[in-house]
């Protein structure tokens, strides 16, 4: 028993020793630190009493799809004891930036770090380039000051898309005209698969005017069967919220108010079709193979209609993303 005890010791020393002798290459080579943060010193989870760079690196390692369900955890950070910029042993600086609320070093001061307290967190980018609004709870570009939408809590929630946790983010994230927020790259993910609407809302986040109007002339090209000329469906409007009843169309529904085919159909009149289809009972099977044929090529031209106003629309939608200033303020 005493033989093994005295062959763990030794071992354990002997893992110890190893650590020390590969920081002290890591920090004589300069190569310190890890791919999240650059700074001198490691952390030792209280949870799980592993050696980490970061708390970034543990959470990445404890708490994976990898990982068990019962294993995964995030490490309390609060709860790390006895942090200080500088070591009491040997007075290295661990980091140049250092924040004692947060526990946090980063030798990479060309970030701007930059603890907000309303936030309770450190963020990048320089204090003054943004500003903390109360009512969304987190810190917007000071350029969003008096032109965003407000949404109560708006980044302490997931992504829509990828359903990431926003506040906790390493990732750019940028703001929707609707006040909703959500990963820059997810924004862009959408629009390589032609999706322009807000994943929350459902409210378009870009200028669709040119599209509407190739749409106006697609519908006005498309007449409907002599079945459907006078069915009436009541649609609501993603846009602007307006309920109105319009005629039916397969190609898409205008609303009445703000002119913008960003709607849905929420149901359709009584009586809404024909009476004349009713009176002549016509032949069900052989009318719905006419409609049928209609409606395909309506949908192909359709399609092709689409396609040929995508490259306009990208255009401007790059713009948008160059102009509108992204949410780069972000967790440390």
């Amino acid at each position: 028993m005493e033989s093994g005890l005295k062959t763990q010791k030794t071992q354990m020393a002997f893992e110890n020793s190893h650590e020390k002798d590969h920081s002290l290459m890591e920090l004589e080579s300069g190569n310190f630190g890890c791919s999240h943060y650059r700074r001198r010193c490691k952390i030792r989870a209280p949870c799980c009493d592993e050696i980490f760079d970061c708390r970034h690196c543990h959470n990445e390692s404890k708490n994976s799809l990898e990982v068990d369900p019962q294993d995964r955890h995030d490490i309390p950070r609060h709860d790390l004891k006895r942090v200080q910029q500088h070591c009491v042993q040997c007075g290295v600086c661990m980091g140049n930036y250092f924040c004692s609320k947060c526990n946090f070093f980063d030798d990479d001061v060309s970030k701007d770090q930059y603890h907000c307290n309303e936030c309770g967190i450190c963020r990048v980018g320089g204090k003054e380039n943004f500003f903390h609004c109360n009512k969304c709870g987190c810190c917007y570009s000071t350029m969003l000051k008096d032109s965003h939408s407000c949404v109560e809590k708006a980044m302490h929630h997931n992504c829509p898309v990828c359903f990431e946790y926003l506040f906790e983010t390493m990732k750019d994230i940028t703001v929707l005209p609707c006040g909703h927020t959500i990963h820059l790259e997810c924004v862009k993910e959408m629009e390589r698969h032609f999706q322009y609407s807000c994943p929350v809302c459902s409210k378009s986040y870009c200028d669709m005017s040119r599209v509407w109007e190739k749409l106006d002339q697609e519908v006005a090209s498309t007449p409907m069967p002599e079945m459907y000329q006078n069915k009436m469906v009541w649609i609501l409007c993603n846009d602007c919220g307006e309920n109105s009843e319009v005629h039916f169309h397969i190609v898409a529904h205008k609303c009445l108010k703000c002119k913008s085919y960003n709607t849905r159909q929420t149901q359709g009149g009584p009586s809404s079709c024909s009476s004349r289809f009713v009176e002549m009972n016509l032949n069900i099977s052989g009318l719905l193979l006419e409609v049928e044929a209609d409606a395909t090529a309506t949908v192909t031209n359709f399609a092709r209609t689409m396609s040929a106003v995508t490259q306009d629309l990208r255009a401007c939608l790059f713009k948008r993303h160059v102009q509108v200033p992204c949410f780069t303020s972000r967790k440390r």
